[in-house]
């Protein structure tokens, strides 16, 4: 499948291998606001074409699928223009802003024949269906700690007086939504939707969460998410259950698999050894839904995108955190 990408950035670079690796995809074209980014990126993955026009490119009969990368902010603009010119969207998580956006938006991908995904890479990963089919094992759950803190080298700038995308309202940034939606996948896909949440995030001066703790209530456990761009953090996932504990050394990538039973405190370790360009698993999983319009599979992953956009975005209105989009 011909594909292009939108943004110029390491995650890009990251797909545009995962998507080689995959051998589903070949790319076409490239796309940056500036021609010097643009053509360099071309050059470096054997692109035929690059542009500085977005709109262009959406009309391009060269490419039949594109992977957007571009700020959070900009997702459902690009997404919108590329899916009325009929391209298949694999756009980079957090998919967009609001869960309005995330509806209009797989209107638009019905209403032109083409599929739009978000790309999370942990929940398409051998590890984490390993992890699903075994979940069992552990008994009757009763907790769950999904930490992802990650200290981020932008916050340097957002310490120097600047605003980076991800640290910016405007942007659609902030913790939660960058980091967080890895473990709120992950909980989401293991355990399914919540009852209730709370956030209690630690709020920066730009409006956004640098941090915070996601409580998530379902009938006889809580799953609690932490995530944070300020600090770092070493603490492993862990999902408690009355006859046994899973530790997962990270929430993405899911590189290990431990289960320690809770009466004999016996390991036993279950997960297999995955790409180290993890990425080639969604790759791969998009393009077998595009290819047999595996419908089943598609709903299942757009009832999952639906879920995690709308408990970030109550996570947000608990605590006033409004993006810039949503002030238009």
């Amino acid at each position: 499948m011909n594909f292009g990408t939108v943004g110029t950035g390491w995650i890009t670079e990251s797909f545009i291998k995962a998507a080689e690796l995959s051998g589903q995809f070949q790319l076409r074209a490239v796309y940056s606001r500036t021609d010097e980014k643009a053509k360099k990126m071309a050059e470096s993955y054997n692109a035929d074409t690059f542009y500085t026009s977005i709109e262009e490119m959406a009309q391009s009969t060269e490419i039949e699928a594109v992977y957007i990368a571009s700020p959070n902010s900009h997702h459902f603009e690009h997404a919108l223009l590329f899916l009325k010119n009929k391209k298949h969207v694999i756009c980079e998580k957090p998919i967009f802003s609001n869960k309005k956006e995330l509806e209009q938006a797989f209107q638009t991908a019905k209403e032109n024949g083409v599929f739009l995904f978000e790309a999370i890479r942990n929940i398409h990963t051998p590890n984490f269906a390993i992890l699903k089919e075994n979940l069992s094992k552990a008994g009757k759950l009763r907790s769950a700690l999904l930490p992802y803190i990650q200290y981020s080298s932008r916050y340097d700038l957002y310490l120097k007086g600047e605003e980076p995308n991800i640290f910016s309202a405007a942007f659609s940034g902030g913790a939660l939504v960058d980091l967080g939606v890895y473990p709120l996948f992950l909980a989401v896909g293991l355990f399914g939707e919540p009852q209730k949440v709370a956030y209690h995030p630690v709020k920066l001066r730009t409006g956004v969460d640098g941090s915070g703790t996601l409580i998530m209530e379902y009938d006889d456990f809580v799953c609690t998410i932490m995530c944070s761009k300020t600090s770092h953090s070493v603490i492993p996932c862990e999902i408690h259950g009355e006859a046994g504990t899973f530790v997962l050394p990270e929430a993405a990538p899911i590189s290990k698999i431990q289960f320690i039973d809770s009466h004999t405190k016996e390991s036993e370790y279950m997960g297999i050894w995955q790409e180290e360009q993890d990425m080639v698993y969604e790759a791969t999983r998009f393009a077998e839904i595009i290819g047999t319009k595996d419908l089943k599979t598609y709903e299942e992953l757009k009832k999952l995108s639906k879920i995690v956009i709308g408990i970030t975005e109550e996570a947000r209105r608990q605590n006033g955190i409004v993006f810039g989009t949503e002030k238009e």
